[in-house]
């Protein structure tokens, strides 16, 4: 007798290959049988009435290295039919580290992911110094769904540099030293390594990201810890960022470290240019022969940031605001009402042909009652109203509010026509969805069901098996986790049951949920029926069960 079957089921295996109706039936965890015969006994039988079976799906890009350490559920993921989730991403995180090194460590998500420092400060109990440690004190705890995680390479840089990582290049001796921990973070489980070169990502003291500092032989000469093992993948934040064309610098840098380790890369990110239909071939263009091992991550949706000044995250790649990170907020609000600062700020979006930015800048909350006639108007609008410039009307509406008031963005992939030629282009890893980062400003984390809602059902640009190939066997193969991703017999029965009619993202909001009774954005679902992970239901129409079946993965099993 099964432990689990599932019946009458649309079932999506996770291929590409055409849906069809059967059963799905679960033994220890793993699937036993998927096909179209019906009548297997079991302890649990589960009627899907039609319903779409798919795998769990697996979300590459989450950063919930901090907020592990308090949230076992990993929400929101689940909450979307995600079963798997890869973390440790853009070369910052949590491990290995030294008593000395976490206050850099936790300054350095601050800025780099938008995660509050006394939230982490409170949540966070560091009970590890290695990265096969760190792994072991989470699994520990119990969690509700699968993590995979990738060796940061900023935490590691801070390790065995100590200050010197804020300075210079590596030495010979320093470079052996990471890639021999790196390979042992691959023997306790790792699953690769991740970095970034992008000039946005401003750490400790408004100082570049440690990673930054890395030499391309530095880089090289670590990542061929991955080629020791022969297994892993590389995540690397290109310098364009996205919102630039792939440079040559980039194309070198990928070919020099696919070579090196042997292994695939994942480059972020590619997204839609209104006004450039051409920028995604022009960019595979220029990958050449590389488009195979090096593979952009995408979103589906575009990219919706709210913020206000009291982090600025946003303009973390901006000379002129360095100066503001990690001050106290008195600090802050002196550098705001400085006319220069305002001028040298307003001088780079010029140079960087960014001033429209402030057509798109929308405000969407107010502290003070009577600022409340601004809200849903854009800079441009407040700023001609009042005769002034939208730089001056950005910063003092935030002085007059206190710093309270809540601007909203949409950032990049705002092309509906650009976006669609990359969700169907099969050199493209659909995620990014954030979901631990940015936590009050950013919440993607359901691109896996804006993905059914509106690319599937509404507009019909994708089959259903196509996208559920998409959010499913791709990320896990490009990330080598071979048991999960397909349903098949012998692989594990992570399983996500929903409603195609009715799957959907809902609107994001605010909860104060977080350690310090810290606010973030949620988003839940709606359509997402039934979540299993390891053959034990998780959740049951966005309730969880009380079961915590999750571990963490291990690359070597």
């Amino acid at each position: 007798m099964m432990d689990l079957v599932i019946k009458n089921a649309r079932i999506c295996d996770g291929t590409g290959a055409p849906s069809f109706m059967g059963t799905l039936a679960v033994e220890g965890g793993v699937i036993r049988y998927v096909g179209p015969r019906d009548g297997q006994t079991a302890a649990r039988v589960f009627d899907a009435d039609g319903l779409v079976l798919a795998p769990g799906f697996v979300d590459p890009h989450t950063h919930y290295d901090a907020q592990i350490s308090w949230d076992p559920l990993v929400t929101c993921s689940p909450w979307h039919g995600v079963t798997t989730v890869v973390m440790g991403n853009c070369g910052v995180g949590v491990a290995p580290v030294k008593p000395e090194t976490r206050e850099i460590l936790m300054q350095d998500l601050v800025n780099v992911e938008a995660i509050p420092y006394d939230v982490m400060k409170a949540g966070i109990d560091w009970q590890w110094e290695s990265y096969g440690q760190y792994l072991d004190a989470i699994d520990r705890r119990g969690l509700g769904i699968n993590v995979a995680g990738l060796v940061a390479f900023t935490p590691l840089r801070h390790y065995v540099m100590g200050e010197a990582s804020f300075e210079r290049p590596a030495t010979p001796a320093e470079i052996d030293t990471m890639r021999r921990l790196l390979r042992e973070a691959m023997e306790a489980g790792a699953f690769g390594l991740s970095t970034t070169t992008s000039r946005n990502h401003v750490g400790y003291e408004g100082r570049p990201l440690a990673c930054r500092n890395a030499s391309r032989d530095e880089l090289i000469g670590v990542v061929r810890g991955l080629a020791d093992v022969g297994r892993g993948a590389i995540e690397i934040i290109l310098n364009s960022g996205g919102m630039y064309a792939v440079s040559d610098d980039d194309v070198e840098l990928l070919r020099a470290i696919t070579q090196a380790s042997g292994r695939p890369v994942t480059w972020l990110a590619l997204f839609a240019h209104p006004g450039q239909p051409d920028f995604h071939d022009q960019t595979f263009a220029k990958l050449g022969d590389l488009v195979k091992q090096a593979i952009p991550q995408i979103t589906p949706r575009p990219i919706m940031s709210q913020g206000d000044l009291r982090n600025p995250t946003m303009f973390g790649s901006f000379v002129s605001w360095q100066k503001v990170f990690n001050r106290p907020e008195a600090e802050k609000i002196a550098i705001y009402r400085e006319a220069a600062f305002r001028d040298a700020f307003q001088q780079e979006l010029e140079s960087r042909k960014r001033s429209h930015m402030w057509g798109q800048m929308r405000v969407l909350e107010v502290g003070r009652r009577e600022l409340a006639v601004h809200v849903g108007r854009s800079l441009e609008e407040i700023a001609a109203s009042e005769g002034k410039r939208p730089v001056d009307a950005y910063f003092d509406l935030g002085l007059a509010d206190d710093l309270a008031t809540r601007f909203q963005s949409s950032t990049f992939n705002f092309d509906p026509a650009g976006v669609e030629r990359l969700i169907t282009d099969d050199r493209c890893l659909v995620g990014l969805s954030d979901g631990g980062a940015h936590v009050d400003v950013i919440c993607d984390v359901g691109y896996a069901t804006a993905l059914l809602d509106l690319w599937v059902r509404k507009r019909s640009v994708l089959s259903l098996e196509k996208a559920v190939h998409k959010l499913t066997q791709v990320p896990a193969t490009v990330f080598g986790i071979p048991d999960r991703g397909v349903l098949a017999e012998g692989k594990v029965a992570d399983l996500v049951l929903f409603d195609p009619a009715t799957v959907t993202a809902r609107t994001p909001r605010y909860v104060h949920d977080l350690p310090c009774n810290g606010r973030r954005l949620i988003c839940e679902s709606e359509g997402i029926r039934a979540t299993f992970v390891a053959g034990t239901q998780l959740y049951d129409d966005g309730r969880h069960t009380g079961a915590m079946p999750g571990r963490i993965l291990r690359s070597y099993q």
